[in-house]
């Protein structure tokens, strides 16, 4: 009887969960294309690993930060004032290494500065024959798809109704789908950073051959995972 006293302070109820529009079975029915990305992520026979690697990460790069710029005039600083995804807050951090707190829209023009940098970089993702990619290019690519799955989950968390009011719905539903599956292809995203959204992505990619790679413990680990700050 104390425990759940304390449990419920003042005898107040704990606030229910915002229902996720984004789960609605008529919105994530809709996609533009029927394709089985499964084979469409994996690594071809012919093709260098870190080629494939960097060839999809600047495609996802420039698809996510156009999906972004369709309902960036709705993430402002007043209406999204932390980096949240439902009850995750994440962080900047600078090259110093000093964190940094700050809104949706200054988060992800860091996180777009900072991965344009990255893949117009001829040191890290060369484009000239005979180039070698650095040592550190995986860490790299790891890191950039962190950040870019951070961009998605707060455009389904935060801006799902003006993402469903310009019938984007589709656009984002696919490109989730298949970033999600080259992510898990090549073990780019540790599973508990994408924990928060595996709702989502059981509904999207279930259908489309989705791996199993890192979904073990997803749909345990979620409610503990959505009660504490991550950070980058």
């Amino acid at each position: 009887f104390h425990r759940k006293s304390k449990g419920k302070p003042n005898g107040k109820k704990p606030a229910p969960e915002e229902k996720k529009l984004y789960l609605e079975p008529e919105y994530t029915k809709s996609r533009i294309t029927d394709f089985e990305f499964k084979e469409l992520v994996m690594l071809p026979r012919e093709i260098d690993l870190n080629e494939w690697l960097a060839s999809n990460t600047t495609t996802f790069f420039h698809h996510i930060n156009l999906q972004y710029s369709t309902i960036s005039e709705f993430c402002t600083g007043e209406s999204c004032q932390t980096m949240a995804v439902c009850n995750t807050q994440y962080y900047w951090y600078d090259e110093r290494g000093k964190k940094i707190k700050c809104t949706a829209p200054q988060y992800v023009d860091f996180v777009m500065s900072s991965v344009q940098k990255l893949v117009t970089d001829e040191d890290v993702f060369p484009t000239k024959y005979g180039k070698e990619f650095p040592n550190s290019f995986e860490s790299l690519v790891k890191k950039i798809c962190k950040y870019l799955f951070h961009v998605l989950a707060h455009i389904y968390s935060s801006h799902f109704k003006e993402t469903l009011a310009l019938e984007l719905h589709g656009h984002l539903n696919t490109l989730y789908t298949h970033f999600i599956l080259f992510i898990r292809e090549f073990n780019l995203v540790d599973p508990k950073e994408t924990t928060i959204m595996d709702d989502l992505t059981e509904v999207l990619c279930s259908s489309s051959g989705s791996s199993s790679n890192g979904s073990g413990n997803g749909s345990s680990n979620s409610a503990g995972a959505q009660n504490h700050v991550k950070e980058r």
